[in-house]
This record gives C-alpha cells, sequence and structure tokens, in this order.
C-alpha cells in the first residue's frame, strides 16, 4: 500500500523522486522520505511523518541535499508495522549507514530474521520490519557478496508479501528491486533507468515500460534492466503497453482528483464498451473463454474488495437475471478461508481496480488452484491478476490518482454487464432481439450519467445543510442495496461519518431500532420493480423521526414519483438508464457528490482519506 520510486543515471534524481512521490501520494501518506546514493560516502536521506503534510514537509526539508546525485530511492508510507513516525518512516538504512531499503509489504518472519542480526538485532532504531530486511541484506554483504547476489540470498530467506528498492554506495549506479506479491515496474530511457510501484510515477520520464512479475529481481543502472530469478537465472524483460498519457493523470483544472474523475465517468463507461458490441452482440475481445467454456459454466463466484465488492454485487444479479446461472458474491478477503466448492465449471470473476490487491489476488491464486476458470475485470493492463486469470475484461477509465474509487466503478459495472449478457448470449437464455435491446441501452448509459452530474449545484446545498450529520443510514432493495453499499461506503471513506447500508427490508428485523430523530435516511428509490416496497420502508423511518434523503428516477419533465416527493426532506432526481440493472451506473452519481461534497464541507482531504491507501497490497 505504499509508494516506491527510484532513479539511476540523471544527476537531477532528487526532483524526479519528489516528483514521483507526488504521482504516489494516493498509495500512502503517513510519512515520505528519500535517499540519494553518494558514492563512497554514507547514504543521504530525509524523512518526514507528517501525514497528508507529509511530502510538502519533506520537499521543504531538502534544501541541504547533495548536488548532481545521479541515483536514488524515495518512498510514501501507508503505516503497518510501526506507527506513522519520523523513526519509522522509508527509506530505512543499515548501521553503517550505507544501505538503504524500501519497502511495500509485510515480512512476517521478521522477527525470526531480526533474531540473526548481531547482538539479536539489538542495533534496529525502529519498529518496522522493513529495517530488518535493511539490515539482513546488509549482512549479506557483509560475507563479500555484491548488491544483487545480497537481495537474491536475503530473500530467498523472507516469508511475506514484498515489493524493495535497495541500494549501497559502494555500487553508487545500481539499483536492486525485487517483488513477491506486491506491484512493481521500471522503465528506462536511453540513460536513465526508473523503478515504481505505479506506471504514474515515472510516466513521461521511461520511453520504456518492464513488468517485474513475482519471485523475481531487477537490476537498474543508467539506460539498462535486467531481471533475474531469486537463483540469479537471467529472464527476458516483458514490455508493459501504457495506453494513456501524461495529462489523464493530473488533474486538468479541477480542484482535486476527484471531482475530476467523477466527471471523466461518462468517458469511462463509453471507452470500456467501445469495440466490445458489433451489431446489437456482445463481443468482449479481451476474453479467452470460448463460448463452450462458457456454455459449460455452472456456478460463478464474483469476488471483490470494497468499490470493486459493490460493483461485483450488481454483477451478481446480472449474470442470474440474464444468463440463469448460479452466482455468490464473496468479500475477496474471506473467500478462500470458508473453503467454497470449486470444479473446472465453476468460473471466479475477480475485480480489482489495479489488479494488485492482495486478497483479490489471493483468491485468484486459491480458484486456480481448485481448477477453477478465472475471469478478472481490471484498469491496468498487465496486472498481476490479468497475468495469472484465463481471460480479461479490462475496463478503459484511465488513471484513477484519488483513492475513493468513482470512475473505475461504473466501468467495472459496465464490464459486468457486457459479460452478463455474453453469458447469455452463449448459453441462449436471450432472445436476440432482446439482447440487442438491452444493449441499445447500455450504449446510452454515458448521457444518462452526464445527465445525472447537472444537478451538482443542487448536491453541494443539500451536503452542506447536512455538513453536521452523525449518523446515516442508506437503504435499498435488489440492485438498490448494491448503490446503498456503495453509497455508504463512500460517506464513510470520505467525510469520516458513521454510515450503514441495509437491505431496506431488513429495518424491521433490527436496524430500525437505531432510527430517531435527527437520523438521516438515505433512500434508493429510483425505478423498479420493488419501488412499492422501496416506498413503504421510507414511510416506516419517516414515522420514527428520520430525515429522509431519497435518489429518485425523473419522469423526464423534471418531476419524480409524487409519493417520494411528499415524503422525502430532500431529493436528487436522476434519470432512467433503461434497465434497472444498469441504473446503478447513473444513480451512484449523486452518491459520490453528496460524499463528496460532505467531505469538502467538513475540511476533508477529498483524495488522500485518512487512514486509507489506493491499493491495499497487506492482508
Amino acid at each position: 500500500m505504499c509508494g516506491i520510486i527510484g532513479v539511476t543515471g540523471d544527476p537531477e534524481a532528487l526532483g524526479i523522486l519528489l516528483e514521483g512521490l507526488h504521482r504516489l501520494e494516493y498509495r500512502g501518506y503517513d510519512s515520505a522520505g528519500v535517499a540519494l546514493v553518494v558514492a563512497g560516502d554514507e547514504i543521504w536521506r530525509k524523512r518526514r511523518a507528517g501525514g497528508t503534510k507529509s511530502l510538502p514537509e519533506l520537499v521543504a526539508a531538502v534544501g541541504d541535499a547533495p548536488r548532481g546525485v545521479a541515483c536514488g530511492i524515495g518512498h510514501n508510507w501507508w503505516a503497518t508495522h510501526g506507527g506513522p513516525t519520523e523513526r519509522n518512516a522509508h527509506p530505512h538504512t543499515d548501521a553503517s549507514g550505507k544501505l538503504a531499503l524500501v519497502h511495500n509489504g509485510i515480512i512476517d518472519n521478521y522477527r525470526e530474521l531480526a533474531a540473526t542480526l548481531p547482538q539479536g538485532g539489538a542495533e534496529l532504531t525502529s519498529d518496522t520490519d522493513s529495517e530488518v530486511l535493511a539490515h539482513y541484506v546488509a549482512g549479506k554483504m557483509a560475507t563479500g557478496l555484491g548488491l544483487a547476489d545480497a537481495v537474491r540470498s536475503a530473500l530467498r530467506d523472507v516469508h511475506g508479501k514484498f515489493s524493495i528498492g535497495v541500494v549501497h554506495v559502494d555500487e553508487p549506479e545500481l539499483i536492486v528491486g525485487a517483488r513477491r506479491g506486491s506491484p512493481l515496474i521500471c522503465g528506462l530511457n536511453d540513460t536513465t533507468a526508473f523503478l515504481a510501484s505505479d506506471i504514474p510515477a515515472i510516466h513521461g520520464k521511461a520511453d520504456e515500460f518492464f513488468v517485474i512479475d513475482d519471485e523475481r529481481v531487477v537490476e537498474l543502472t543508467p539506460g539498462a534492466v535486467r531481471i533475474t530469478t531469486l537463483l540469479g537465472d537471467e529472464v527476458e524483460p516483458e514490455r508493459r503497453e501504457v495506453t494513456w498519457n501524461l495529462a489523464s493523470a493530473e488533474k486538468g483544472g479541477y480542484p482535486d482528483f476527484m471531482l475530476k474523475e467523477i466527471h471523466e465517468q461518462p468517458d469511462a463507461v463509453r471507452d470500456t464498451l467501445l469495440g466490445r458490441i458489433d451489431n446489437g452482440v456482445v463481443a468482449l475481445d479481451s476474453t479467452e473463454l470460448t463460448e463452450e467454456d462458457l456454455r459449460r459454466i455452472d456456478k460463478i463466484f464474483v469476488v471483490g474488495c470494497g468499490t470493486s465488492f459493490n460493483a461485483g454485487l450488481v454483477g451478481e444479479l446480472a449474470i442470474e437475471h440474464w444468463a440463469k446461472v448460479p452466482v455468490k458474491s464473496e468479500v475477496a478477503s474471506e473467500f478462500r478461508y470458508r473453503d467454497p466448492v470449486l470444479t473446472p465449471t465453476s468460473l471466479v470473476v475477480a475485480i480489482s481496480q489495479s489488479g494488485e490487491s492482495l486478497d483479490t489476488m489471493e483468491a485468484v491464486t486459491f480458484a486456480k488452484r481448485q481448477s477453477a476458470k478465472v475471469l478478472t475485470v481490471c484498469n491496468v493492463v498487465d496486472s498481476s491478476m490479468a497475468r495469472d486469470s484465463d481471460a480479461v475484461i479490462y475496463t478503459h477509465a484511465g488513471p484513477e490518482i484519488c483513492v475513493a474509487s468513482t470512475k473505475t466503478h461504473v466501468a467495472q459495472i459496465a464490464a459486468l454487464n457486457l459479460l452478463a449478457l455474453q453469458l447469455a448470449q452463449a448459453r441462449g437464455t436471450l432472445y436476440p432481439e432482446e439482447a440487442a435491446h438491452l444493449v441499445r441501452d447500455l450504449q446510452l448509459v454515458p448521457d444518462k450519467i452526464a445527465a445525472a452530474m447537472a444537478q451538482s449545484g443542487h448536491v453541494k446545498a443539500v451536503a452542506e445543510k447536512y455538513r453536521d450529520i452523525r449518523d446515516v443510514f442508506f437503504i435499498g432493495r435488489q440492485v438498490g442495496r448494491a448503490l446503498a453499499q456503495e453509497g455508504a461506503l463512500k460517506l464513510k471513506e470520505l467525510s469520516y461519518v458513521r454510515a450503514e447500508a441495509y437491505p431496506a427490508g431488513e429495518l424491521k428485523h433490527g436496524p430500525i431500532a437505531l432510527i430517531e430523530e435527527g437520523t438521516l435516511v438515505v433512500a434508493i428509490a429510483t425505478k423498479s420493480r420493488l419501488l412499492d416496497k422501496i416506498i413503504s420502508n421510507i414511510q416506516e423511518v419517516k414515522a420514527r423521526g428520520a430525515s429522509i434523503l431519497a435518489i429518485a428516477t425523473d419522469d423526464g419533465d423534471g418531476n419524480v414519483d409524487p409519493r417520494i416527493a411528499d415524503l422525502a426532506d430532500d431529493v436528487f432526481s436522476v434519470p432512467y438508464a433503461g434497465h434497472e440493472l444498469f441504473t446503478p451506473m447513473v444513480d451512484v452519481v449523486p452518491l459520490q457528490l453528496f460524499a463528496y461534497y460532505l467531505a469538502k464541507a467538513r475540511g476533508n482531504d477529498v483524495d488522500k482519506p485518512r487512514n486509507l491507501a489506493k491499493t491495499v497490497t497487506v492482508e
């Protein structure tokens, strides 16, 4: 969940490191630090632990840095081992001060490794597992090994998940990186080599990008890359294609990434659909499962975490409704531990924005071991999950920088709807005319999303009205339940308000006891088969003193169902998406904006919510 950046071969290395850390802030901001390799001397290092102010404080503190140093590493930290203090911030050094290391992940056996250090690890100056690894690599070098061989030897003893970058003053042009389970890529131009957790950090600097697979060590020298196994066998670097430009990873005139990415949602869905529909027929170019494979599937599990899990709930309903296959949505972190029954005719659909979320990656690994087919839905080409799956559907949302996912969420739902329709086609559970009609409606969704954003000013006013709210309940039925969960999650992530989501029919089975004067209930009351029932649920909480904020379908003339208008204190109206299984892509927009504006009204940083990071690479 941390950001790693490294550069060798450019005398302006410090500036590149700081710029890369700025682009990687979404990966962690409990602290930030850099280390420069001063040949024949000690490592020059600077760290700051100021929460969301860590990087600005670091930039202000590097005035005494040595000039013209061409090699260094940097790190944005999301605290795992040890509190978010400067002594625990990366980079970490060995006892001599000649080696520096940055690390993303968790070293499971760090205590055992520490016990082998001189005096049982008494020289440790932090509370982290990462510092142990720095000392352990230095111990290997003390036996006469060079830096790369020392890293390979040390990692053969390490248990856990990691991506690392290591430098040493005795080899001042060399950066050694390695990966097991945590994302890491590298890049080159004619004179310089780069290491990073994610492409945005080095986009515009590198001309070529390369994948670093698990159990691989990369040696970077100016303008060159060498990749080996942990045993030292050289392997051919695998190039990664980058299809977006640097401008798409910048704010583009918006005050923050979140608002920019909310407004990019029509294009995110449009681009995800592009080229995948041919004359009313779904043709998913990036799946490698044949029609025969799709027909043989008799059970589907949809797994994901957070926002991706909520998208999966919509996918579950769509696949069962159209393809008539039993589907179960699972939280990825729980999936493999409950011993699900998987066979060669089972399909696991794994959803992840980055394709690197550790819990979901482990679910993919488990499914493959059980001989199930795996299809990944993700936004990053050549991600770990994409490479490990039988098939992949890429969402084409472009880079998403804000920690709270928005545009990738709606793109995931679009991709899952495409999958559901393709399954229905292959299995013959929809007439061709039905499928063609649904596809036409799906292609109109981007315009409906754009229309839903037009009421941004009204949403802002309502959010400011509720800026001091403490308890919020989100309720919905069927697909509205998935939307309620996403709305509650966004409100928690951004505004730090206690927000809970419930199937509306469950209110009477316990949660209604918490409804009292001053409680806000957000009701998903858009056009659906169960609209009458959700209106009855609204009446129940209204009778107990709750304030009602309703998401309701516009009839095209600016009006909503009069029953909802009479009951609700405030209404966010949305256009109808053509089918209720498409509605979450439209109806989520005012919920995203509500969370955004409420957070802004409370003075929160919407791009960098406290305690959160973009890609979760630890369990």
